[in-house]
C-alpha cells in the first residue's frame, strides 16, 4: 500500500474525532474540579476500577474522549495534543484504507481492547490491597462507605474512616490504601490511538518515519514493534509516580493486530 491518489481532505471520522474531544476537553475546563481538586466530569466520565463505587458501564467508552485539564499539572495539554496528533498524521490513511465505518468501528473496539486489559491488571493488582483490608477485619463495603462519603466532603469521609477504625483497630492503612485505588480514574483516547498505529505499522509497513527524539528514517513496522516493547516493558516496571496506563497501550496494540490480521483474512482490507 501506499498514499498515491490520496487527497488532502481530512475523512469525516477523524475530523469528527477531533472535534468531540476538543468539545469534552472544553466542557471539562468549563465544569471546574470538586473539592478534592478533582475534574466533575472526569470522574463522571473517567474509567474507575472495577469494585469501585463510582464505576459506571458507560465509563468503558467516555473515558476515550477525556483528557487532562488545567489540573493535571505543567504540561497538561501534551496528553490531548500527542493524542489527537497522532490520530490525524496517522488515523487518516487508515480510514481512508478502511473507510469511514469499518475505522470508527476499529477505533471504539480498540479503545475497549485497551479498557479491557488495563481494567483487568487494575483489578488483579486490586485484590492484594483487598486481601489487607479484610485481614485487618473491615471490608471492601466499608471501603466504598467512605468513597461515597468523600462525594460529599472529606470531614465525612474521615468520619467513616474513625468508625472503621473503632470497628476494626490497625485498619486505618489498608483502607486508606483501597480508598485512593478506588478514586483512581483512567482518562485519555491513548488505547485507541496505539490502535491506529498498529494499523499504520501494519497497512502501511516500510513507510518511513521520522521521528523528533530519533533523527534517523525508521520503518513503521520497527517504530511499532519498538514502541510496543517499550510500553510493555514500562507497564511490568511501573516505577513510583508513573499515572501512565501502560497496559492499556498494550491493550490497544494486541485489539489492533488482531483486528488487523482478521479483516485482511477476509480480505476486506
Amino acid at each position: 500500500m501506499d498514499f498515491s491518489g490520496q487527497t488532502n481532505r481530512m475523512p469525516v471520522v477523524v475530523k469528527n474525532l477531533l472535534i468531540i474531544n476538543g468539545l469534552m476537553l472544553g466542557l471539562k475546563i468549563a465544569m471546574g474540579n470538586d473539592f478534592m481538586g478533582r475534574s466533575i466530569l472526569d470522574n463522571w466520565l473517567g474509567l474507575h476500577t472495577i469494585g469501585s463505587p463510582d464505576f459506571k458501564p458507560w465509563q468503558v467508552i467516555t473515558h476515550m474522549f477525556m483528557h487532562a485539564g488545567p489540573n493535571g499539572g505543567p504540561g497538561w495539554y501534551w496528553h490531548i495534543l500527542s493524542n489527537m496528533f497522532a490520530l490525524w498524521m496517522f488515523g487518516m490513511p487508515i480510514e481512508r484504507v478502511m473507510g469511514a465505518k469499518r475505522f470508527l468501528n476499529y477505533y471504539l473496539l480498540c479503545g475497549l481492547g485497551a479498557a479491557a486489559l488495563q481494567m483487568g491488571v487494575s483489578y488483579y493488582e486490586t485484590q492484594a490491597t483487598v486481601a489487607e483490608v479484610q485481614a485487618s477485619g473491615a471490608t471492601v463495603g466499608d471501603v466504598q462507605r467512605m468513597v461515597e462519603a468523600s462525594h460529599v466532603s472529606m470531614d465525612d469521609a474521615n468520619m467513616v474512616l474513625n468508625d472503621i477504625a473503632q470497628q476494626h483497630p490497625g485498619s486505618e492503612a489498608a483502607v486508606q490504601a483501597l480508598f485512593w485505588d478506588y478514586n483512581g480514574v483512567m482518562i485519555g483516547a491513548s488505547g485507541a490511538i496505539f490502535g491506529i498505529l498498529i494499523a499504520f505499522g501494519m497497512l502501511f509497513p516500510n513507510v518511513e518515519l521520522m521521528l523528533l527524539f530519533l533523527p534517523i528514517p525508521i520503518k513503521a513496522k520497527y517504530f511499532v514493534a519498538l514502541y510496543g516493547l517499550w510500553e510493555l516493558f514500562s507497564g511490568v516496571r511501573q516505577q513510583a509516580g508513573d499515572n501512565v496506563a501502560h497496559y492499556a497501550h498494550l491493550g490497544g496494540l494486541i485489539f489492533g493486530f488482531f483486528l488487523i490480521r482478521h479483516w485482511k483474512r477476509k480480505n476486506v482490507l
